[in-house]
């Protein structure tokens, strides 16, 4: 009986050396380089692979043609005793996301809430990410940031709203609740790694050039445009379309960033994209007393519900990702797919930098399946 080849993943550290080394090699200090790595590693650890090392070559794109500035580092435009205004000064999102929730957390502590907006940024990784920053110092986190048309409202034919991605994260007693969602039917990164594994796309989520619904990646893709959160108007798009306004009110109007058609797409040129984001902190210590427990009471009423099939429970948000992370701990590393390894490998020969090493996984689970998180 042939022997299954071993299964490959890589070590986290591994993957953050190789990170690193690629966003140094193009200048970008080690500093803000660690920043970006761990939160692409953050998005693979949890299952989110369209988010993480799979955004890294989009990443070096924007340093190596000067439409981001790796070396920049955010400041205080404008501020209050519950509010401020930040100056991304075009430097990466990362790197102003971390620095916003740090400021409106700081803030949140000594009023109960705040929030924190900024402008002049670029593309910051997932939002699930800030949300926990704030559930570490035990505050409530609503994220929400702007990207460039992709979406196609309910009734138009060209893209004129990004994926406008939020988050919420709510801490509870050893527990968490973390929302991560775009206001699109998927992210564009959704698309991308569907691409990379050759697969087509389930219909309701991308449309082609003449307003069809699209299940080629690669046409999909090409044409820029995803649908709102919902699909058609038949089944409530608009819904989709009005949380993506939200989203445009709170983070591109609010800090005066760019928003709507005003944003240039992504990658199609050297052009500033100047995003926005916006930040918002809640230290339930102000409020009613035992938020913490309450919280927990919530999630296992929910958790504890009969399920239809008996081998699929009910899960809140945040519960899919965190199998995810104890199957990386478990494993000693992350899955990725051929496809990333032949990109980075190609990076690294362009780069100059030491290839991402990989080895055999531990026989600790029989499937090392790289599973990716469907956004609810």
């Amino acid at each position: 009986m042939a022997t299954a080849s071993p299964k490959v993943i890589t070590p986290v550290e591994e993957a953050r050396r190789f990170m690193v080394d690629c966003l140094k090699a193009v200048g970008m200090p080690e500093g803000n380089a660690v920043i970006i790595a761990d939160n692409l590693l953050e998005a693979d650890k949890r299952g989110l692979f369209s988010h993480g090392m799979n955004r890294l070559e989009r990443y070096i794109n924007d340093l190596k043609q000067g439409s981001a500035d790796g070396s920049a580092t955010p400041v205080v435009a404008q501020e209050s005793t519950s509010a401020v205004v930040v100056d991304g000064r075009n430097a990466m999102g990362s790197i102003v996301g971390t620095f916003c929730m740090d400021l409106a957390v700081k803030k949140a502590k000594e009023t109960g809430i705040a929030i924190a907006v900024a402008f002049n940024s670029n593309h910051f990784g997932i939002s699930g990410i800030y949300a926990k920053q704030a559930i570490k110092q035990g505050c409530l986190g609503l994220i929400f940031t702007n990207t460039s048309p992709i979406m196609v409202p309910t009734r138009a034919k060209q893209p004129a709203l990004g994926t406008n991605p939020l988050a919420m994260g709510a801490p509870g007693n050893g527990d968490e609740f973390v929302l991560d969602i775009a206001t699109t039917a998927v992210a564009i990164g959704k698309i991308e790694y569907y691409k990379r594994k050759n697969e087509k796309l389930p219909e309701g989520w991308a449309l082609n050039e003449e307003g069809e619904v699209e299940t080629d990646p690669e046409i999909a893709l090409k044409s820029g445009r995803l649908m709102p959160l919902g699909g058609t108007e038949l089944n409530s798009g608009y819904k989709g379309f009005g949380l993506g306004m939200l989203v445009e009110i709170l983070s591109g109007l609010l800090p005066g960033s760019n928003y709507g058609l005003l944003i240039p797409k992504w990658g199609a040129s050297t052009e500033i994209r100047n995003l926005g984001h916006c930040f918002i902190a809640i230290d339930p210590m102000h409020f009613v007393p035992g938020f913490q427990d309450r919280m927990t009471d919530l999630m296992e009423m929910m958790r504890n519900l009969e399920p239809i099939d008996p081998e699929r429970p009910v899960l809140v948000p945040g519960d899919v990702e965190r199998e995810n992370e104890e199957r990386v701990r478990k494993e000693g590393g992350i899955c990725y797919i051929q496809n990333q390894h032949d990109t980075n490998a190609k990076l690294a020969q362009e780069l100059g930098v030491q290839p991402m090493g990989s080895i055999a996984a531990r026989p600790l689970i029989d499937d090392c399946k790289c599973k990716e998180k469907k956004k609810k």
